[in-house]
């Protein structure tokens, strides 16, 4: 087990590494950067004013030299400043990580908690018309755009109470919080309630089928025992998969949906610093985005021994 663990976390920082590496010089390549921006929007161009800006913000140098720079300040805990507002990228990106965290983490939430018992059900009562509604509610959640459903909600706000839901970044109470963040992150957790549901009802369905539930039921086990005490047990594995991809997709993937409800979040951010090319913050988002797809990876696999004693990872 200790050497799978180390094995896994050497796998981790190479796979970090090349992220790095990748977004650094795509980065680069890409025509264009903020001080070909800054002076096509002056409206001219100073060739000595544009290479002394250049080489404040160290873009004369080569690649090489920017990327050794720029990882070296990441490993001593220096992200660099932001080339727009001027101001440590630190300080700008720590104040939208929480606000994005807890939209992700709320919207995780709803889906798991609708999801796995709706999948449940959905199972339990195949064929039944429950199940057809049920599966048509799944469909209808992952062919609608999360950023639709937001505008649709925004409409409705209007139209029945004549404002839309303002958000606050610094609410005062634990309810002020929940009424803030409970409208996008249904929104965005309605499509992982669906793909979760799905996922659990054709788990549970393979489950069902199995001899050992048959022999629970003939020993005269009921049915809230066999269906969540033997069958969801052996059913939830796939699920935890779903949720932990969709935990690493939703911290990066909320994009539209903070455009939609004006939430000043990491994915908006990002948005917004790839058009101005602020290399700093870019770089330092993909890769918090990174760590968090690779320790969610990571830790879906650890879940994985911890829920069923059959996996043991040996070394």
């Amino acid at each position: 087990m200790f050497a799978y663990i180390v094995r896994r976390l050497v796998l981790m920082l190479v796979t970090l590494f090349g992220i790095s590496v990748i977004i650094f010089v795509l980065l680069r390549i890409v025509p264009g950067n903020i001080v070909d921006i800054l002076f096509d929007a002056a409206g001219f161009v100073d060739k000595a004013d544009k290479a002394n800006l250049e080489r404040e913000l160290g873009l004369d140098q080569s690649i090489v030299v920017q990327y050794l720079h720029w990882i070296g300040g990441l490993l001593r805990g220096d992200l660099g400043y932001s080339y727009v507002s001027e101001k440590p990228a630190l300080e700008e990106i720590l104040p939208r990580i929480p606000i994005t965290a807890r939209l992700a983490g709320l919207a995780l939430l709803f889906s798991a908690m609708f999801g796995i018992p709706l999948g449940v059900i959905s199972a339990v009562n195949q064929g039944t018309r429950l199940d057809y509604a049920l599966r048509v509610v799944s469909l209808s959640g992952l062919s609608l755009p999360s950023f639709w459903l937001g505008l649709l909600i925004l409409m409705a706000s209007v139209s029945l109470f004549g404002t839309m839901p303002i958000f606050n970044p610094n609410p005062q109470t634990f309810g002020q919080a929940l009424a803030i963040y409970c409208v996008p992150a249904l929104a965005v957790g309605f499509r992982s309630a669906a793909l979760v549901m799905r996922i659990t009802r054709s788990s549970m369905l393979e489950i069902l089928r199995q001899d050992y539930i048959r022999t629970a039921r003939a020993k005269g086990a009921s049915e809230t025992t066999v269906n969540y005490q033997h069958a969801l047990k052996n059913a939830i594995l796939p699920v935890i998969t779903v949720i932990g991809i969709e935990a690493a997709f939703l911290i990066g993937g909320l994009i539209v949906t903070e455009t939609v409800f004006n939430i000043p979040g990491v994915a908006r951010f990002l948005v917004e610093a790839i058009r101005w090319r602020d290399y700093p913050i870019v770089q330092n988002l993909v890769m918090f985005i990174a760590v968090v797809v690779v320790v969610a990876n990571f830790t879906v696999d650890m879940l994985y021994a911890a829920l069923d004693p059959r996996i043991r990872y040996t070394d």
